[in-house]
């Protein structure tokens, strides 16, 4: 099962961790429309068509937060992730849409 974090909970959950990542699997245009700011994570921009065949360019032992727009797509990554020996993974529920209401309200909603 994947542990789903709020956007206010993130702070909380980045403590304490080594090198996080906030992995947004959203579709570039989706980026361009709305982006965080990476703060205490590093941010990696993959769609979620393409983990598949960069799944080497993560680091399985980095921990791994998951956002897209409301939660679904992330959701399936983290699964994946799982699935693929990944083992710190977390899905930012409500994904960037909640991320604008409960964290920053300058990130755009669309």
């Amino acid at each position: 099962m994947i542990a789903q974090i709020t956007p206010t909970d993130l702070p909380q959950w980045l403590q304490g961790q080594t090198d996080p990542v906030v992995l947004d699997v959203r579709e570039p245009a989706e980026w361009q429309a709305a982006s965080v700011q990476a703060d205490g994570f590093t941010l990696v921009q993959l769609s979620m068509n393409e983990i598949p065949g960069r799944l080497a360019e993560l680091d399985p032992q980095r921990p791994i937060a998951c956002l897209c727009h409301h939660g679904a797509r992330s959701q399936r990554v983290a699964q994946f992730l799982l699935q693929n020996g990944f083992e710190n993974v977390v899905n930012i529920a409500g994904g960037i849409d909640a991320w604008s209401l409960q964290r920053d309200p300058g990130v755009p909603r669309y």
